[in-house]
């Protein structure tokens, strides 16, 4: 009689386990559609956050942006750095009294009409001769570009000429190098595109052929009496208008050029050219007379009314 009981619980015991596993084999896949998805919902959200801090902490990236610009071995102003305190400017600046040229209406609109058909004959040329320039006019029209005005008269420019056969290739070396680079990886689709019109290529044969080279360097910041750092208030904008006195100051006397901004060659060029790190390229400008054969694309000009609005 025991014998026959232990029988019937071995059996049913047998039974209750068959039962279990029967289930559990039911449920398996069940089980691991849950786990596979409660592993995919975690992925997710990690990866969100981690797209998400990636977003919040790297800058978009513009193609267009000048990297070269950005020279990234420049000591910035840092906030703590900047001297809060007197300059070293002088207080007490003296005035005088300032006179002015008073012309009559009708020359004013004659001077005017003659200015504007001056710089209206302005273009961009790419194809320079190596005829001689006399270095009397480079100095004239450098000395017109800084008398531009500038952030609390801090001047933060330097126009680097350049008129060294071996410096002048050195430097179409490096700009080349780079631009290539440029128009196959930087740039983008869009922009060398756009510049496909204009029979652009990253070939400047300008920098061995331009008798002079003018490199633009705004200088970020500048050095007091006392070896601290000088704050340079608004040094691109002040740069800018005076690289375009430069412009208006070459088209005057008979000089072309190309405005060329480099990308990605500023910190090279100024190692080549020995500059200072406070210094940063901003334009560089082959100088010269064009070729008797140059050609320059037929562009227009947009009229008055749509670069001035009169309120």
């Amino acid at each position: 009689m025991l014998h026959t009981q232990r029988k019937l619980l071995n059996l049913e015991g047998r039974l209750h386990i068959s039962i279990i596993m029967a289930l559990f084999s039911s449920l398996t896949p069940v089980f691991i559609a849950i786990i596979c998805i409660l592993i995919a919902v975690i992925l997710k959200k990690t990866n969100g956050e981690k797209e998400k801090y990636e977003t919040k902490s790297k800058p978009l990236s513009h193609p267009w942006v000048d990297e070269d610009l950005k020279d990234g071995t420049d000591h910035h102003l840092e906030e703590e750095e900047v001297d809060e305190e007197w300059q070293g400017l002088e207080e007490n600046v003296a005035h005088v009294p300032f006179s002015a040229e008073h012309y009559t209406e009708a020359e004013m609109i004659k001077r005017s009409k003659m200015f504007y058909e001056l710089l209206n004959k302005r273009r961009s040329v790419r194809f320079l001769r190596d005829e001689p320039v006399p270095r009397e006019v480079i100095d004239n029209v450098i000395k017109t570009a800084g008398t531009s005005p500038s952030g609390a008269h801090t001047e933060p420019w330097t126009f680097v000429v350049v008129q060294d056969p071996y410096l002048k290739h050195k430097i179409r070396e490096i700009v080349e190098e780079e631009e290539e680079i440029n128009y196959k990886k930087r740039m983008g689709d869009r922009w060398v595109n756009d510049l496909k019109r204009l029979r652009t290529n990253w070939i400047k044969e300008y920098l061995d052929t331009a008798p002079y080279l003018i490199l633009i360097f705004k200088q970020v910041y500048g050095w007091l009496p006392n070896g601290k750092k000088k704050t340079h208030y608004y040094n691109e904008i002040s740069v800018s208008i005076a690289c375009g006195i430069l412009l208006a100051a070459l088209q005057n006397v008979g000089l072309y050029t190309v405005t060329s901004t480099p990308l990605n060659c500023g910190p090279q060029l100024r190692v080549l050219l020995q500059r200072p790190a406070n210094e940063k390229l901003l334009l560089l400008l082959p100088v010269g007379y064009p070729k008797k054969d140059a050609t320059v694309p037929a562009l227009t000009r947009k009229p008055l009314e749509d670069i001035m609005i009169v309120m």
